[in-house]
């Protein structure tokens, strides 16, 4: 895992986003630039079936309460800025 900024930290903490799906966004999110120096990271349907064919169907059912978490990391060294969960759509181009 990537390391976290002290903001990043707190709102993983504060907005109960495991390390875990943390770790996953990384490995597996889908990528959409944010036009203010970040990347966001989201798992789309493509994503969650990555995660079912490596790690298992039962990880993606268990941990279905996540699925709407995001992070926002750096362009320049890929820490973890910040952390949420999607209300709305992210636009992506």
């Amino acid at each position: 895992m990537k390391t976290l900024t002290e903001h990043g930290g707190k709102r993983s903490q504060k907005r109960g986003i495991p390390p875990l799906i943390i770790d996953l966004l990384q490995r597996f999110g889908r990528k959409a630039y944010d036009h203010h120096g970040g990347i966001v990271r989201y798992l789309d349907r493509q994503a969650r079936r990555r995660i079912a064919q490596e790690i298992g169907a039962s990880v993606i059912r268990r941990l279905h309460e996540y699925w709407d978490a995001y992070i926002v990391q750096s362009v320049t060294d890929g820490a973890v800025i910040t952390c949420g969960h999607r209300y709305r759509r992210i636009r992506h181009g």
